[in-house]
Parts: C-alpha cells; structure tokens; sequence
C-alpha cells in the first residue's frame, strides 16, 4: 500500500503542506492539503494510504480553496449569491463543488440575498443619484428576487426620493443652456426618469421647487436657436412662408408664442422692411 514519505511546507504558503508518497519503492507528489486538513486527518511520516483516502482528501481540500477564495471575494464588499457563483465558475470549480460552498456561505451568513440588497441600497442613495426603479432593476441583474429587491429598497423612501431629485433640479437649474425653458424642464424630466425615479416623485420634487424662467436667457436662447432655424430656411423660402416656417420650429422647441413673435418682428420683419425701403 502507498506509504507518505515527506511531509514539506510550501514555500508561498506556510499553511499549505505538500504530501509526498512511496510506492513500490518510488517517491512521487501525492497531493497538497490545509494546515488543518493536515491536523484534522492526523497526516504523518510513515502513514499508509490508499487512493480511496486520497481522492477524498484531495475533493477535500479543493472545497476548502474554494470555500477560501469565496472567502477573499467577500472581503472586499457583500456579495449576492449569484455574482458569488459566477466567480467560483470562473475559478474552474465544479457546479458540485460550487453548491456545497454556497450553502456553507448561506449557513454561516456570509450570503445573504436580502441583507446584500439593503447594503446596496444604501451605497447606491449616498454614492450616486440613481433612483429606486434602476437600482432594483441593477439588483435583480445581480441575481437578487424581486422580493429581496423590494425589500432591500423600503429604505429608499418617496422623501429620500424627492429630496435627491430636488438638488438635481438644483444643479441643472445652475447650468446655463441654448434650449428654452419649457424643453429644459422636459430634458430633466426625461433623465430622472432615465435614472429610475418614479414619476410621482418627479412631480411632487418640481411641485415644491421653483423653476421660474428667466426673461434674459430664454430670449437669448430664442435669438440663438431662431438664428440657426433661419438660416436654413432662407434658403428655401422668404416671406409669409419664412415666417411660419420659423414659428412651427421654434414652437417644437418650447418657446413662448410671445417670444417667436417678438423675433419674428426683430428679426425677419424688420429685416423685410429695410430691404423694402433700399
């Protein structure tokens, strides 16, 4: 019967012990095992042992890297148990082996779908300015159920919501823009629903916070996008259909009937009238 012959630490791991066995007269690498694999099994010079032990000492202790390696993923945040599967696939362990790991992370609370939900809930509302509906979508992406997902945001309350949209209206309030007032509004309306709020409180979040157009840049932003409009018209029509065809694209980008009217006026009226008296 095979005979342990050596017993050597490995030089990259002094917790990992390489297991030389003789066999009709001739050493060879049996396999490598844990400190406590080594301890547990009473491992020694001398020991007989057959291929029946080995192997299952070896499954063993491929259980106990992979149960390590989870561990090593873990420490850097939580995970749920579907990106902790994918990684041990990755790692070339098989699906057996992967089971048996998870259901010993599950049982010593390592995973836990639900409590991975609130964390990600949480770092989601203090890191970034997603809404509820993107991060539940995000976590079922990550294998987290519905259920959990909903769970997971009861801390993401309809206040949090409108307070998180209301700086965000804060902030593009603060940016300077050639669009008109009204397709401004639409454009942060649009990109908070992009974000995954809901539409309830988008609405209460514009409700409580005001949003008066400014005179000066909205008529800045007419003459802006009025100009550009008329130039690519002039070239095809003049006149009375000029005229509507400036006031139909203005009117598509939001802007006032006062104020098309007004540039209208200024800018091809009076344009008509002074080439009329040359």
């Amino acid at each position: 019967m095979p005979t342990i012959s050596r017993i050597t630490t490995q030089k990259k791991n002094k917790h990992r012990f390489n297991i030389f066995i003789t066999k009709d007269g001739n050493e060879s690498y049996g396999f490598s095992v844990a400190e406590d694999t080594l301890i547990a099994e009473h491992l020694h010079k001398g020991m007989e042992i057959d291929q029946e032990t080995m192997d299952a000492l070896i499954k063993k202790d491929n259980l106990h890297k992979g149960y390590s390696l989870a561990l090593h993923f873990l420490s850097h945040r939580m995970r749920s148990t579907k990106e902790m599967y994918d990684y041990l696939v990755k790692k070339e362990l098989d699906d057996e082996q992967i089971r048996v790991i998870i259901a010993r992370l599950v049982k010593e609370k390592w995973l836990d779908d639900r409590l991975f939900a609130e964390a990600f809930v949480r770092t989601k509302i203090e890191t970034t300015s997603k809404g509820p509906l993107l991060i539940k979508k995000e976590l079922m992406e990550k294998g987290v159920s519905a259920v959990e997902a909903e769970a997971g945001l009861r801390n993401y309350t309809f206040d949090k919501q409108v307070e998180k949209i209301s700086k965000l209206i804060i902030k593009k309030q603060n940016q300077r823009s050639k669009a008109s007032h009204k397709q401004q509004i639409n454009k942060v309306k649009q990109s908070l629903l992009q974000k995954g709020f809901t539409q309830d409180a988008i609405s209460d979040a514009f409700s409580n916070n005001s949003h008066d157009k400014d005179e000066e840049n909205e008529w800045d932003a007419v003459v802006y996008q009025g100009e550009k409009i008329l130039r690519k018209h002039q070239r095809k029509w003049t006149g009375f259909e000029l005229e509507q065809k400036v006031k139909a694209s203005l009117y598509q980008k939001g802007f006032a009937f006062d104020d098309i009217e007004k540039f209208i006026d200024i800018y091809i009226k009076n344009e008509d009238d002074s080439g009329t008296k040359e």
